[in-house]
């Protein structure tokens, strides 16, 4: 049987679409650079968080960046053909099997076990290895007993690593001891480079900064605080495939957990959980969302339009009643997040994180670069 191949879909046309401003991220980084005393990374892990590694992490590197930070070492087999001079970080470490490819690619684990230390001490110098103490999480890492056997051994990692548990609560106490315990543990590593901090942890001040710093989530648009606004870089959109109208009393949706107040007009989009709107957004119906009552929006016709009901796996329901007749037609795209709707609101909305919104983007989206 023949099988022709499928046309790319036309951005201007299509159901659902995410437009990448790589411009918007690489000025993100930027600004996250000034505000550092450290060198500055890159976690472009989960595909560069749901955008697209393979455009991200190049953009980034031609300005600067010289450290990636990937989560297994297939991710990082693949980005090394784009970034040949770049440092690339597998930060889940080392599996049995994967020392060749490891080997090959330049891929740098960063060891969390004294397993993952044993295969890469097997390798006799073959692969460079930074090393991940674990301060408080209670997540990967070594304890700080096996570090400090690591260091007294003579281990020579060409990093040292921890990562804060709460460092998007500036105020919580756990920083703090967190950073203390941290310092000595790395210090007992001689020339090894030191690293610390994600996003929020850069935001904390220049104590947390170390050698090197490591913004993931404020590259794409994600986390407002201590003063910093990073750009919209994730636009996502659906169409409006039906308007229609319903009297009050009548409800919306499955479940009929949402009664009508008044006569209303209702856009159903072309995007729903399987392209990763998250179904505790719902007008309605949602038992899990216990942070935003009222759920989500989007924005038609450059107004708010609220969900209606519980949103379905591929169509949500707004009430745009109170937007004109005139400015809403069946065709338009309606905004989930991007530049009206910042992607932290929308998530809150929903009872999650930003991060969780960009990695879920379902596969169904035309994607343009800008």
């Amino acid at each position: 049987m023949r099988h022709d191949p499928v046309p790319p879909t036309d951005f201007a046309v299509a159901a659902s679409r995410v437009t990448i401003d790589v411009g918007a991220c690489v000025a993100n980084w930027r600004d996250i650079a000034a505000r550092s005393k450290a060198a500055t990374g890159a976690a472009v892990k989960a595909d560069a968080y749901g955008l697209g590694a393979e455009i991200i992490a190049p953009a980034l590197a031609r300005v600067g960046c010289r450290d990636f930070f990937v989560a297994t070492i297939e991710e990082g087999a693949q980005l090394r053909g784009l970034l040949p001079d770049a440092r690339i970080f597998s930060v889940s470490g080392l599996w049995p099997g994967q020392e060749a490819l490891a080997i090959a690619r330049r891929i740098i684990p960063v060891a969390v076990s004294p397993e993952q230390l044993e295969l890469i001490a097997a390798l006799g110098g073959a692969l460079d290895h930074a090393l991940f103490i674990d301060t408080g999480m209670n997540r990967l890492g070594l304890t700080p007993r096996q570090a400090l056997d690591y260091a007294q051994s003579g281990g020579k990692p060409v990093m040292v690593m921890s990562h804060l548990a709460c460092a998007d609560e500036p105020d919580h106490p756990m920083n703090a001891r967190q950073n203390e315990f941290f310092q000595p543990l790395a210090a007992r590593f001689g020339e090894a480079e030191s690293s610390l901090s994600s996003s929020a942890g850069i935001l904390l001040g220049l104590d947390y900064h170390y050698d090197l710093t490591r913004p993931g989530i404020a590259l794409y648009g994600g986390l407002t605080m201590a003063g910093f606004t990073p750009r919209p870089v994730a636009t996502a959109e659906a169409r409006v495939i039906q308007i229609r109208t319903a009297t009050a009393g009548e409800t919306v949706s499955y479940g009929a957990r949402q009664k009508l107040a008044r006569d209303s007009r209702i856009a159903i989009l072309g995007a729903g959980y399987a392209d990763g709107w998250h179904r505790s957004a719902s007008g309605a119906g949602a038992p899990l969302r216990d942070i935003v009552a009222k759920g989500g929006a989007v924005m038609l016709s450059g107004r708010p339009a609220p969900i209606l009901g519980r949103i379905t796996m591929d169509l949500t329901m707004v009430d745009i009643t109170d937007i004109p007749d005139n400015l809403v037609r069946i065709g338009d795209y309606a905004e989930f997040f991007g530049a009206a709707i910042r992607i932290e609101d929308a998530a809150r909305a929903a009872g999650t994180i930003s991060y969780e919104l960009l990695t879920g983007l379902g596969k169904r989206y035309v994607r343009r670069i800008v």
